[in-house]
């Protein structure tokens, strides 16, 4: 039986983990979509392209989770290494990352609306492996997921998953998640800030904004999904209030989202609501507000497997947010200095390309949250202020 210490146990408490095919059918490393438009409500269209649905055998015939908390002795500590082979023939750490051409239409809606539903840009072969790759997680839970999992929130939730799980590093590194997102972005570099792996959002999250995108400003971030599962029609697709990334009335600091407060009628009347497919990806501006409505009774009987996160964009520079909730992002001792470059293997650089130094520091277990920085770094959540702005994250779960 693992035994915990006190301080293993606070740092686990004050992780950021409190704050989304298995055929196999080749496909061409660099592909083209055509362009797209969204519109409120546009559940239909998804519907009308979408693949094949979750299989039975990923279903419950009862009203029983499919995803159990594990017990207290099953959390691991350290590196993980589920040793899956890559799509595609791709070689590990040698294999150029693939590319995936998005339209300037795509971009402009992104940059109008807040948000974009780019579909299909991973193939059955790269879903196959995600599953996989979040299979293996949730049968060998990472201590870095306890807070988040006790805590009722999700099935399963862990942060910097690309820290702990080679899987998922070597799905940054090789993948066209990094192309797809620098086009977003219009720029010639990506870094992970920081990353969420996501099974099923027990009562959902109501109105909110994301504000634990790591050391970096709303401005430098780009917030992303990327779908496993198909959406259940009665819940759990996202809803977006377009356009509300322009909003100057929401506290940068805060979760919760009142959207009948004084400033946000202009947005709060404008949904877009995506019902996401396996393989689909979810853009969005990290100021952009929005919802996930989870199953009435918090069971889902079907899987909702989201890996997300956000990335910095190119010339970003480290912001220390010590102080705030926000920090709660940044727990790695990097040595990082305020307005510093934001270049640093606890940020990865994952387009143009990954770089093989940051990925040897990954492996070597150099790059992780450290006990010392937890405890300086979450000292300044003390104050009653940046305590109330913390914990406005725990409104958006009472606010059903």
């Amino acid at each position: 039986m693992v035994k915990i210490t006190t301080l293993a146990l606070i740092a686990a408490l004050s992780s950021p983990s409190v704050s989304a095919f298995v055929q196999n059918a080749p496909s061409p490393a660099f592909r083209s979509v055509t362009s797209i438009s969204q519109s409120t409500r546009a559940a239909e269209e998804a519907v009308a392209s979408a693949p094949p649905t979750v299989s039975d055998a990923m279903k419950s015939p009862k009203r029983e989770k499919v995803l159990t908390e594990p017990e207290l002795w099953e959390y691991n500590f350290g590196l993980q290494d589920p040793q899956l082979a890559l799509p595609h023939g791709i070689v590990d750490r040698q294999t150029p990352a693939e590319k995936y051409e998005i339209t300037e239409e795509q971009i402009q809606t992104l940059e109008r609306d807040g948000v974009v539903h780019i579909k299909g840009v991973f193939d059955e072969e790269w879903v196959g492996y995600l599953r996989e790759a979040t299979a293996a997680q949730t049968k060998e839970p990472h201590f870095w997921a306890f807070a988040g999992t006790a805590s009722k929130l999700y099935d399963y939730i862990q942060r910097n998953i690309w820290q702990t799980n080679k899987a998922f590093a070597n799905f940054y590194y090789h993948s066209a998640m990094g192309h797809v997102l620098a086009q977003c972005g219009r720029t010639d570099e990506i870094r992970v800030s920081t990353d969420l792996l996501m099974v099923n959002p027990n009562k959902g999250f109501k109105w909110h904004q994301d504000n634990q995108n790591g050391p970096i400003t709303w401005e430098e971030g780009i917030r992303f999904w990327i779908t496993m599962d198909e959406t259940p029609a009665d819940y759990g697709a996202p809803v977006y209030l377009k356009a509300s990334h322009q909003n100057n009335v929401v506290d940068e600091q805060a979760v919760f989202v009142d959207i009948e407060q004084e400033g946000l009628e202009t947005y709060k009347d404008r949904f877009l609501e995506f019902r996401t497919m396996p393989g689909d990806m979810l853009i969005w501006h990290p100021r952009t507000i929005h919802k996930v409505d989870g199953p009435a009774d918090g069971i889902w009987t079907s899987y909702r497997r989201v890996l997300g996160g956000t990335v910095a964009k190119g010339g970003t520079t480290y912001h220390d947010k010590t102080g705030s909730g926000g920090v709660l992002s940044d727990l790695g001792r990097h040595g990082l200095e305020d307005g510093e470059k934001l270049d640093s293997p606890f940020f990865p650089i994952v387009y143009p390309a990954f770089n093989q130094k940051e990925a040897q520091d990954r492996d070597a277990g150099t790059v992780g949250r450290s006990p010392r920085d937890i405890v300086s770094k979450l000292g300044g959540l003390a104050g009653k202020a940046s305590g109330e702005k913390f914990f406005s994250f725990f409104k958006v779960l009472g606010s059903r």
